[in-house]
């Protein structure tokens, strides 16, 4: 597949560097050569070519862009989206005739805007849609918040469908394949070990017995707060549970390396995000060891604390001799963040303002796009922003990255930033719709946070709005 043979090819260009035959990289593993490294001499205006909206858009139906126009304005409108969020998270959904009444509504917009289909067969139509449009897509089931193991490994099964049916479709349409660490590992385990780790990282004498060497998971300035006390060891079936888990994230990595595709694990909130990390980590360190990583974590840039941890993974993964793979996101928990952080009366761990957010996302992917060129670093830079965007176009071409290079590629989640993916796609770059499917009940939490997300960035939809209704 092709990851496997974009592997092989940067296996080889490894050995011609080695035997000298390859100019040494300026930017030195795990270190930023810039106070901000998204400073930059060049401009994007000649490499994304977003004003001709119909040559962007004309691969798109007349059905198609009328039906993504009229569902951008839906949620655009904010009183449409508190009033769905109202009802989507109410106790009236557990009525079997009021879901019978919102399900049929919610099919026919906010689900088949942002989701491919409720399976793996729809989806794989979906992804050929977005191949004849010259993107690349994500594979991910909906599925989160696992509470039995019995749910985990149906879960598991369902993922490993969705890696398999790859090799049905065209050659380099999936990017990579996508899992919630919460939907194969119980989401209590997941509680309970990262207070664990959080209250190992405060008492650095704290002896867990369970844990693997691996790379570490908090910063110094990560917050703590969540656990408050001493929290009680894992009891033995804890830890098989753990230890379950371990093993099906091994068994998805394995069938991943088969197909030859990348596996990104999505980050969730932070109640649960220390113990996700080390998961991932630990199967980092099996399946991270060739040039190109498997294995691809999640970094929510609207954490204080996520370039403190980002820059300690890229150290951490050149130290131990591991090629390195991240996505670099904004992120999509802010209500529930700083709900927590309300009710514990601690400060949010999310940064103050939006502005703040763009700014440390620019610099974390500044700094991975730096990274990336030093040949053990790759990125996935997710964003929905246009700046970002263009950002990032220039920075590539400033550092002489090729604009095709596996290490660097964009992503956006299907829905949403049409004009950057395409603008991005259209000048030569590495583009895919992140594509979740699943049944519309499975898919209700990912809805919600589609919302609130659009909510708090209605200029990102105004764009490709804007680009509709002159097309």
């Amino acid at each position: 597949m092709a990851w496997r043979k974009v592997r092989e090819s940067v296996q080889l260009s490894s050995l011609c560097k080695g035997l000298g035959l390859t100019r040494t990289p300026v930017h030195a593993r795990g270190v930023t050569t810039k106070a901000d490294p998204f400073t930059t001499n060049n401009t994007s205006d000649d490499i994304l070519q977003v004003n001709n909206g119909e040559q962007l858009f004309s691969k798109l139906t007349s059905k198609e862009l009328l039906k993504t126009l009229l569902n951008l304005q839906l949620v655009a409108y904010e009183p449409v989206v508190d009033l769905s969020i109202k009802i989507l998270t109410s106790s009236w959904m557990k009525s079997p005739l009021f879901r019978a009444a919102v399900v049929p509504v919610l099919d026919k917009t906010a689900y088949s805007h942002f989701c491919a289909g409720e399976n793996v067969e729809a989806a794989s139509r979906t992804l050929a849609r977005m191949w004849e449009l010259g993107l690349r897509g994500v594979m991910t089931y909906g599925l989160e918040d696992a509470t039995d193991s019995d749910s985990c490994d149906q879960n598991l099964e369902k993922f490993l469908q969705v890696v398999r049916q790859t090799s049905q479709l065209p050659p380099e349409s999936v990017s990579m394949a996508c899992v919630k660490i919460s939907a194969i590992c119980p989401i209590q385990i997941l509680e309970r070990v990262s207070n664990l780790l959080r209250w190992q990282h405060v008492k650095k004498d704290h002896k867990l017995p369970w844990k693997q060497d691996a790379i570490p998971v908090l910063a110094e300035s990560s917050p703590t707060y969540h656990v408050q006390s001493p929290p009680e060891p894992l009891s033995e079936v804890e830890e098989s549970h753990l230890a379950h888990a371990h093993n099906r994230l091994a068994k998805l990595c394995q069938a991943c390396e088969s197909e030859g595709i990348p596996l990104l694990v999505d980050a969730e909130y932070s109640v649960v995000q220390p113990a996700i990390d080390y998961i991932i980590n630990v199967a980092a360190s099996e399946f991270n060891r060739g040039r190109l990583p498997l294995v691809y974590a999640t970094i929510q840039t609207y954490l204080k604390d996520s370039f403190p941890r980002l820059s300690l993974a890229v150290k951490s993964s050149h130290h131990r001799g591991l090629s390195y793979g991240v996505k670099v996101v904004r992120g999509a928990y802010i209500s529930r963040e700083n709900a927590l952080a309300a009710a514990l009366r601690v400060p949010s761990p999310i940064h103050s303002d939006i502005g703040a957010t763009h700014r440390c996302y620019n610099f974390c992917a500044g700094y991975m796009l730096e990274q990336a060129s030093s040949e053990d670093v790759s990125v996935v830079l997710a964003t929905h922003n246009m700046e970002s965007g263009r950002a990032a176009a220039a920075k590539v071409q400033e550092l002489g990255l090729s604009r095709g290079n596996p290490r660097v590629q964009f992503a956006q989640l299907k829905g949403m930033a049409d004009v950057l993916s395409l603008s991005l796609a259209h000048a030569g770059f590495r583009v895919s719709k992140v594509l979740p499917f699943g049944t519309v009940p499975e898919f209700v939490p990912y809805i919600v946070r589609r919302a609130e997300e659009n909510r708090g960035l209605l200029g990102n939809t105004a764009i490709d709005r804007q680009y509709l209704r002159n097309t």
